[in-house]
């Protein structure tokens, strides 16, 4: 029958959706999947914190929680804790005043909401983004109405690092009242991240540009295990008083993937400009989900507000980033025992869940149609977390094939 839909177009699928697809249905017994974005134990699990399993224990006990309407602005005890944990407690933007936060749905909501406030109420219109950056940055952008959407070099294929000079470069280039979304911490997907003297260049040529920052910290812990070292470039921020939004996320952090909890914060010049912001950003937020979900968000408030979760929590954490640092150790000393061609210290030298490996998309065709294990084709990104001590021989030995194939 005839349909009013029937001049749709389907859409390409989304890469790492489909990816993980074909690896559902794929029947190999050694099969990898190394694209997902998720963390994994050992075994190749999902791993719910044990400190969340007892604060949902709790919750589900408590009789005086409901399920009401949330504030616009999200739990102000969630809030009020996001803050701190991004800016720390010595803050001077916190003990001025300076700071408001609003709850999203994800880091996603999150960037969404900045994208649509930087558009909507500040008029701006051009956005750089790292070249490779995550995903959804410039989707995001141009639905919000940016009509320029511009890359900054990041990753320099040949060293396989950073590539500061080209970054400088670019930023030096943009317009003026451009936006630039920084990678607060373990860049994704690359895991290359500017060092501290780099992170000063680099807020000075913003800073010169009058460039305005929004840093997407999706990862905070995740790169080194310790929640104030990952936070430094927000921090630094704070400190030499710049204007700036951050994006957090608790999917990888407190593992609340399918909880959507995230949180915008926005450090302003004055306190005063705070019930502005705050009036407007609602106003987005009422169009959009209009309330923020309540589960993930009170897991997090708890755990931040009680000394023994909390202490509970950064073990956690330690083990995740110690578990992917071991597994970056290993894959590098596994490569090098192969003879595997080239120069792996990059595998080492990347902090945080995602590696570049510098695979090339036809070497990354036949890791996953030859050897059944599934990474993403640009830069042959892969979850370190992913790889296990039982998988990581076959990884190897895998990577080392297609790398001595001349052809390739």
């Amino acid at each position: 029958m005839d349909s009013v839909f029937a001049d749709i177009e389907g859409a390409p699928a989304i890469e790492v959706f489909k990816l993980i697809g074909d690896y559902n249905e794929d029947t190999f017994d050694k099969k990898v999947n190394l694209g997902v974005g998720a963390y994994r134990t050992d075994e190749g699990k999902p791993w719910v914190l044990p400190v969340v399993k007892t604060v949902e224990a709790m919750m589900a006990g408590d009789a005086g929680l409901n399920h009401e309407y949330l504030p616009i602005s999200g739990l102000p005890d969630y809030r009020t804790a996001c803050q701190k944990l991004l800016l720390g407690s010595e803050s001077p933007a916190i003990q001025s005043s300076r700071v408001e936060s609003f709850q999203a749905c994800g880091g996603t909501g999150a960037i969404r909401l900045a994208a649509d406030f930087l558009k909507r109420l500040m008029n701006f219109d051009c956005v750089y983004v790292s070249k490779p950056t995550w995903g959804n940055h410039k989707t995001i952008f141009k639905r919000s109405g940016f009509s320029d959407v511009r890359e900054y070099r990041y990753w320099h294929p040949e060293t396989k690092s950073l590539d500061f000079q080209g970054m400088l470069e670019d930023l030096n280039n943009a317009p003026e009242k451009s936006v630039v979304i920084l990678h607060g911490v373990a860049h994704n997907p690359t895991g290359v991240d500017p060092t501290k003297d780099q992170w000063v260049e680099i807020i000075k040529t913003c800073q010169a540009k009058n460039i305005f920052i929004l840093v997407d910290i999706a990862y905070q812990g995740f790169a080194t295990g310790d929640l104030d070292a990952d936070a430094h470039l927000p921090r630094y921020l704070d400190r030499n008083n710049i204007e700036f939004m951050a994006a957090q996320s608790f999917s990888k952090n407190f593992g609340l993937y399918n909880e959507r909890t995230g949180n915008l914060v926005v450090v302003c010049a004055n306190s005063e400009l705070k019930a502005k912001i705050r009036s407007q950003m609602e106003l987005i937020i009422r169009v959009t989900w209009s309330n923020p979900p309540n589960h993930g968000a009170r897991i997090v408030t708890t755990v931040l507000n009680n000394p023994a979760n909390c202490a509970e929590w950064k073990e956690h954490i330690k083990e995740m980033a110690s578990r992917i640092k071991q597994m970056r150790q290993m894959l590098h000393a596994k490569l090098k025992a192969l003879g595997t061609p080239g120069n792996w210290d990059h595998i080492i030298q990347q902090i945080g869940m995602f590696s570049f490996t510098g695979l090339s998309p036809k070497q990354v065709e036949v890791m996953i149609n030859k050897y059944h294990i599934y990474l993403l084709k640009e830069g042959g990104r892969i979850n370190m977390c992913a790889l296990t001590t039982s998988n990581i021989d076959y990884v190897a030995k895998s990577i080392h094939s297609v790398v001595t194939e001349a052809k390739l």
